[in-house]
């Protein structure tokens, strides 16, 4: 091995030693921070883009930002199937403790846990702590009016001790429709009075729809920032600079491939250097040694990035896939996915519905889609063999 040090850093979220090509959109986020500080509150930010092009690590980057601004912040990152509410709520809570207060918000502290109970989330009275109970939620409006109250009454209480709250928030796309009108309305009655609360938040590209849907006025809740893969120019600074403190160099032909294998998308470099560092005990990479290590990185992605997802589909939503492939080019309109799998548009409409619900596909335009996962299309390829004798016939 080169070094007992691996200074390339593949995983979910985890920032690299050098963080490339994301300097104007850090810079943007510590500005709307500031401002709100200094009681000019700016609107909230949703980045999105596809899987593997770092939105995580951007949004735990900005926290590492807001933490040295001495904001009070907190992570929540959603999961399938939980309730966005109870999180927000004992998010809130931790929020309370980590505030000083003076006698004069007393009352403004009182009507934050009211908020807070007021969502069903149950609270020691001991401690003022949170359980992980809720109960069921039904009522859009009265949500909605809940969440709005608990926002107003933290924005309140952070004004009046001179404190401005953030929430990263990560993988939003899976927050249900009713939760996030209520995410939605608070954000709103926050803005309109000037209370200093910022979100950031990171999803897929179906966000940018989803929110329009919900309520025509997101667009002014948000500065909305796509996150894609990297300029040439910042690929190539991801790769150089962490070999740099140990004096190891890529030739010109071996970061060439590098860009081609990996298309420039962040997740996919860190993990192609990270298995070129792990192999090669060497001061010079060159262009074969990228090449021979190319397979290896490949078994790592399939065994661990692509086979996640792919676990989780049923029978049927991987044919489907399979069948998105076989059309031969992305994105694919739906009729052609149907024409391959000798089914009507109407039948498969409620797979492609599933899918968009499981994060692994999108929709790019009027009855087309395409993967959420770049290369997932190769990984299929891989898996099944057959595909690419379909496409070559």
């Amino acid at each position: 091995m080169i070094n007992i040090v691996n200074p390339y850093t593949p995983g979910s979220g985890r920032i690299p030693g050098y963080l490339a090509g994301r300097d104007s959109i850090i810079e943007e986020a510590k500005r709307c921070i500031v401002s709100t500080q200094a009681q000019f509150p700016e609107r909230s930010i949703a980045y999105y883009g596809l899987r593997g092009v770092g939105k995580t690590v951007l949004l735990n980057a900005i926290e590492n930002i807001a933490d040295d601004l001495n904001v009070l912040y907190e992570h929540i990152e959603i999961k399938e199937n939980n309730s966005f509410i109870k999180d927000v709520s004992i998010a809130s809570q931790r929020l309370l403790n980590q505030m000083s207060f003076k006698e004069n918000a007393k009352d403004k502290l009182n009507k934050v846990i009211a908020a807070i109970k007021q969502l069903r989330v149950t609270i020691n009275p001991a401690d003022n702590t949170p359980s992980a109970e809720i109960a069921d939620l039904t009522i859009p409006d009265s949500l909605s009016n809940d969440v709005t109250e608990l926002f107003v009454s933290l924005g309140k209480l952070a004004f009046d001790t001179g404190n401005t709250i953030c929430f990263f928030i990560d993988e939003i796309q899976y927050v249900e429709d009713e939760q996030l009108e209520a995410l939605l309305m608070a954000l709103h009655r926050v803005n309109q009075l000037r209370l200093p609360i910022l979100v950031f938040c990171a999803g897929l590209p179906k966000i940018l729809k989803t929110f329009g849907d919900i309520k025509s006025y997101s667009e002014r809740l948000f500065q909305y920032t796509q996150i894609d893969s990297l300029k040439n120019n910042d690929a190539i600074n991801a790769i150089i600079e962490p070999a740099k403190p140990f004096n190891v160099k890529y030739t010109e032909g071996a970061i060439a491939e590098i860009l081609l294998a990996t298309g420039c998308y962040p997740y996919f470099l860190q993990e192609l250097c990270s298995t070129i560092w792990s192999i090669y005990d060497k001061n010079i990479i060159q262009k074969d040694d990228v090449i021979s290590a190319i397979p290896y990185s490949l078994e790592n992605l399939d065994n661990s990035f692509f086979q996640i997802r792919f676990e989780r589909c049923t029978e049927t939503e991987r044919k489907f896939m399979y069948a998105m492939v076989k059309c031969g080019e992305l994105p694919c309109t739906i009729a052609n996915v149907a024409r391959i799998m000798n089914r009507n548009v109407k039948s498969i409409s409620p797979i492609r519905a599933q899918l968009i619900n499981k994060g692994l596909i999108y929709s790019t335009g009027y009855a087309e889609i395409d993967f959420t996962v770049p290369k997932f299309d190769d990984f299929l390829k891989r898996l099944n063999p057959e595909i690419n004798v379909c496409l070559n016939r």
